[in-house]
Order: structure tokens, then sequence, then C-alpha cells
């Protein structure tokens, strides 16, 4: 059975263990400042390639897709590794009512920000694991569905995909 079809994938985790998250903790406190030099550099590599790739793409649209696909990829590895504990995963582990509470300011928040007449965030949403994993994926799509949300094909082991259907107000000013 695919794992977006199992039940059980979309139901709360069970807490890890204190000690194996304290372990965690500890790893990722030292590994942040690496990971940020890792991403100024990403950073840096990336406005070069750009400079260099506007250039080139000025001649070519299958070399700028290229390019984009490319830029996509070493960004994303900006992103913190999954295995990162955070002080707030380490607070509240098992706690099922604080995420909860998360889950309904993200989606109200996301929500007010995409609905509005300009829309200031992207209309596709990825909600990662550590924001929902006591309250579960399923709590995450009952509220984003409950808020207008789609739910897209994701791998509800590490993240919930979205997408805002409904598009923005007509802003063009009316002839009466």
């Amino acid at each position: 059975m695919p794992y977006h079809e199992d039940p059980g994938a979309w139901e709360p985790l069970p807490a890890r263990p204190r000690a194996r998250l304290v372990r965690r903790f500890a790893a990722s406190v030292a590994y942040r400042p690496v990971h940020w030099l890792l991403a100024l550099l990403i950073w840096v590599f990336a406005l070069g390639f750009a400079s260099l790739a506007e250039i080139v793409t000025t001649f070519s649209s299958r070399a700028e897709e290229g390019a984009g696909r490319f830029l996509d990829r070493v960004t994303a590895r900006a992103a913190l590794p999954g295995w990162c504990v955070g002080l707030r995963e380490l607070k509240h582990e098992g706690d099922a009512g604080y995420y909860r509470t998360l889950v309904d300011t993200a989606v109200g928040r996301r929500t007010a920000q995409v609905s509005g007449p300009r829309p200031t965030v992207p209309r596709e949403w990825r909600i990662p694991l550590r924001d929902y994993r006591s309250a579960g994926a399923r709590y995450v799509a009952d509220r984003a569905l409950a808020q207008g949300w789609q739910l897209r094909p994701s791998d509800v082991r590490r993240e919930v995909n979205l997408y805002w259907p409904h598009p923005a107000p007509d802003r063009t000013p009316s002839g009466d």
C-alpha cells in the first residue's frame, strides 16, 4: 500500500525519545554555524552564476530553463536537514495541543495572505513535518480544506503540499 493511501501515515507521529531529541538538538546547535556558512557560500555562488547565466540565457530559452532548474536544486540545499531539532521541537515534543494551535495559526495567516486583493505569497505551500508532527497530517489537511485550500500529492512523512485554487479578486475599475 502506498504511503499516501496508508491511513496510519496521516495520523500524528509518536513522540520521540527525550534522550535522542537532546542529542539531535546538541548536534543541531553545533551544525547550524556550519550550515549558515554553507548557505552564504551557496548564495554567493548563485549570485555569480546568475550574472554569468544572464548573458547566456539572453540568447537561449533552453539554457534559461536549465539554469533555473539548476539554481532551484542548488538553493534547495540551503534548507536545514530533516534531522535537525530546534528548541520548539525539544520543548513541545508530543504536545498535540501546541501543534494544533501552531497549524491553526499558520493556516489562518497564510490564507489571509493569499486571499487578499494583492496576494503577498505564492499560491502553492509546503508545510514541513516539523510544523505538524504531533497534530498529524490529517489535522493539517482538514484545517486547510476548511479554509479553501486544495490538497496536492504529498509525502506526509515529510510535508503536506497545498494549493490555493481561488483567483485573486478582479481589480478592474467598474464603469458604473
